[in-house]
């Protein structure tokens, strides 16, 4: 393919994937790929994409999954696996798409989960480690609770508004992600198997107070992973460190992130 502009869209198959990319290209440098959150999108990750790729120096890559941002829509329901589907299918499209040769994986909340799932199911060793932050690997009663919230919020409060800021399709972006979450029977949603397969170090990055998520998913990666796992929880933050602790976040995460590109002699020079 032609080299990546700074903004555009991947066309595959049916869908049509609005991304970014900033920094090095994967053929010059280590790659970070980004993966949003349930309600996410490549705009609102703010500025912590340029941040971090000033200070790891590695070319950075995220993209708007269909449903979400600019992309195409998606028909809903959403299939409960829709997670799965992403990890094993569109994103190692996508990957191939923009010749990603090697570099990390960065995920929140349903992106880590995604993350999890491609690194637990595709031994794909380009990928050289994980970013998780507030993963989801099973399903908690108060990650329910806030989701539950999160509805009455979009549908009798001020979020639906919000999130048309970065949605060309809010009610498209909202009711793919939350109503697969209430779905019953989602509630058997697990993938702590899949954290057995991953064969490379992990940083979870969690909010304290996170309110879709409790202590019992780092304990459940510390108990499943035979691969180095390293926690940071983040004091006064919940489900969006990155944007309630920023600067804490950033630090962390590109001090990961540079240790394993060093152990691979691919860290930006001093």
């Amino acid at each position: 393919m032609t080299e990546l502009a700074d903004f555009g869209f991947l066309n595959l198959a049916a869908q049509r994937l609005e991304y970014r990319m900033i920094g090095p290209r994967p053929a010059q440098a280590p790659t970070i790929v980004m993966l949003h959150e349930g309600l996410g999108s490549v705009g609102m990750w703010g500025d912590f994409p340029e941040r971090l790729a000033k200070a790891t120096g590695a070319g950075i890559f995220l993209y708007s999954r269909a449903g979400y941002g600019q992309s195409s829509r998606v028909s809903l329901p959403r299939p409960l696996s829709y997670m799965h589907d992403e990890a094993t299918g569109t994103l190692k499209e996508i990957l191939a798409a923009i010749e990603f040769r090697r570099g990390l994986l960065l995920g929140h909340s349903d992106g880590a989960s995604i993350a999890t799932i491609y690194a637990g199911s595709i031994q794909d060793h380009r990928v050289r480690g994980l970013v998780l932050i507030a993963p989801h690997f099973f399903v908690e009663d108060v990650s329910i609770k806030s989701i539950a919230e999160a509805k009455t919020a979009y549908e009798s409060g001020d979020l639906k508004g919000k999130l048309a800021r970065w949605h060309s399709d809010p009610d498209n972006a909202f009711h793919g992600w939350n109503g697969a979450w209430l779905d019953p029977r989602f509630r058997a949603w697990d993938i702590t198997q899949e954290l057995a397969y991953i064969r490379v170090p992990i940083l979870i990055v969690q909010g304290e107070d996170d309110q879709y998520g409790t202590a019992k998913q780092i304990e459940a990666a510390q108990e499943e992973c035979y691969c180095p796992v390293d926690v940071t929880l983040v004091p006064g933050a919940r489900h969006a460190p990155h944007r309630e602790a920023a600067d804490l976040t950033l630090e962390t995460v590109a001090a990961f992130i540079n240790r394993l590109l060093r152990t691979h002699g691919e860290a930006q020079a001093a």
